[in-house]
């Protein structure tokens, strides 16, 4: 079974306390509910982290090197201020899908700009926690596609 590693930055501990007028009530324990489920729907094994610490972020990501078929990561704040966040997804050699719970192009101009999308398969913003399993459902249809399983 594939895995999958669904990576989570700062504040993300905060879901349902913070500003839940833009990024809604649901918890971090319900994401990672909804996406272990979405997970064992489409036969992938999830495994799912949240860090305050960008270090932390990038070994987990030096890790997932040879031993994951993909990344699901909501970067946070470091979306729009880490290069070494995007160079160790560039090291890491598979897929990514970048996932953004609010829309970040109606927010503020700063968080217009993302480092990961530049090495991102594709990119989530503005579905809410759904966006998750979205990016789950997307993995799937790419591994289904280079397996030849699809057209």
């Amino acid at each position: 079974m594939p895995t999958l590693l669904v990576l989570n930055g700062p504040n993300l501990n905060m879901l349902g306390l913070r500003q839940p007028e833009v990024y809604g009530r649901e918890t971090l324990a319900d994401v990672e509910t909804l996406c272990r489920g979405t997970g064992a729907e489409l036969e992938l094994s999830i495994e799912f982290q949240q860090t305050n610490h960008e270090g932390q972020m990038i070994d987990w990501i030096h890790q997932a090197r040879g031993r994951v078929a993909g990344i699901v990561i909501n970067p946070g704040a470091w979306t729009h201020t880490s290069v070494a966040i995007h160079d160790a997804l560039i090291a890491a050699e598979v897929p990514v899908i970048e996932v953004h719970i609010s829309n970040v192009h109606r927010r503020e101009a700063f968080r217009h700009h993302s480092y990961v999308s530049l090495v991102a398969t594709a990119v989530l913003a503005g579905f809410g926690t759904h966006g998750y399993a979205l990016a789950i459902r997307h993995f799937a249809h790419l591994q289904r596609t280079a397996q030849g399983d699809l057209p």
